[in-house]
C-alpha cells in the first residue's frame, strides 16, 4: 500500500500480448496519470548507467552492442531460454525500477496528480503490487497473444512461446487481481469494459475522499 497521503494507486498488469496499452489509453483518457513500468525500465539501462553496470557484470559484454548500449535481444535470448537467469535478471534490475516508479509516484502527487495507474507487466515479480490499491490484470487467449507478440517485436514462433511460457499463468492473475478485462474480442468492447472500470475506481476515490475531508472537518 503506499503512504502518500490523498493517493490511490491503480496497478495494470498481465501476460504478454494481452493488450494492455488499450486499457492504459482508456484510463489515461479518463484522467489517470499514467507511469509506463517498460519505459522506467529502458531508463534505467542506459548506456552508462550503474543497472546495466550490474547486468553486464553478471551476463558478460556479450549483451552489449558495439556503441556499449545493451543489445535487448540478445539478453532475451539468455534470460527467456532460462528461468534461472530471468531470475537473476530481475533481481538486479527490480529495485532501480521500482525506486524510480516510487519517485515517479512522488512527482505526480506534487503536481496534484492522485489517481495513478501503474501499467507494470512484471507488477507482481517486482512486488510493485505492494503500493498499489487496486489491481487489474488484462487476459487474452494463448493464440491471440501470440500472434500480437510475433506481430508487435518480429519474433518467430518458438521465441513467442518462450516468452509466454516465462510468465504467470491465468490462474495466478485471476486470484491476485480486484478487476480482470479480457482482451480477446473487439476494441470497442474492450475499451468500453475498462472505461466502466476506470469511472468506479474514480467514484471509489472520490468517495474515499470525501469521507477523509468529513472526518477531519468532524474532529
Amino acid at each position: 500500500m503506499n503512504s502518500l497521503h490523498g493517493v490511490m494507486v491503480v496497478g495494470l498488469t498481465g501476460q504478454t500480448g494481452a493488450g494492455k496499452s488499450t486499457v492504459s489509453r482508456v484510463f489515461a483518457d479518463n484522467g489517470f496519470a499514467v507511469i509506463n513500468a517498460d519505459s522506467v525500465a529502458r531508463s534505467v539501462v542506459e548506456k552508462g548507467s550503474k543497472c546495466l553496470g550490474e547486468i553486464v557484470n553478471f551476463f558478460g559484454k556479450g549483451i552489449l552492442t558495439e556503441d556499449e548500449t545493451l543489445d535487448r535481444r540478445a539478453l532475451a535470448a539468455i534470460v527467456f531460454s532460462d528461468k534461472a537467469k530471468l531470475e537473476a535478471l530481475n533481481t538486479i534490475v527490480n529495485p532501480y525500477i521500482t525506486g524510480e516508479i516510487l519517485r515517479s509516484i512522488r512527482r505526480y502527487s506534487i503536481h496534484g496528480d492522485k489517481l495513478i495507474l501503474l501499467d507494470a507487466p512484471t507488477l507482481f515479480e517486482s512486488r510493485a503490487d505492494d503500493f498499489c490499491e487496486i489491481i487489474i490484470s488484462v487476459l487474452a487467449d494463448p493464440d491471440i497473444r501470440k500472434e500480437r507478440i510475433i506481430s508487435r517485436d518480429g519474433l518467430t514462433p518458438e521465441q513467442a512461446q518462450r516468452r509466454m511460457n516465462s510468465q504467470l499463468d491465468d490462474a495466478f492473475f485471476e486470484s491476485h487481481s480486484d478487476y480482470i478485462i479480457h482482451n480477446d474480442g473487439e476494441l470497442s468492447t474492450v475499451s468500453a469494459i475498462s472505461k466502466e472500470v476506470s469511472d468506479k475506481i474514480r467514484e471509489l476515490y472520490m468517495s474515499r475522499e470525501h469521507k477523509s475531508v468529513s472526518s477531519a472537518c468532524a474532529e
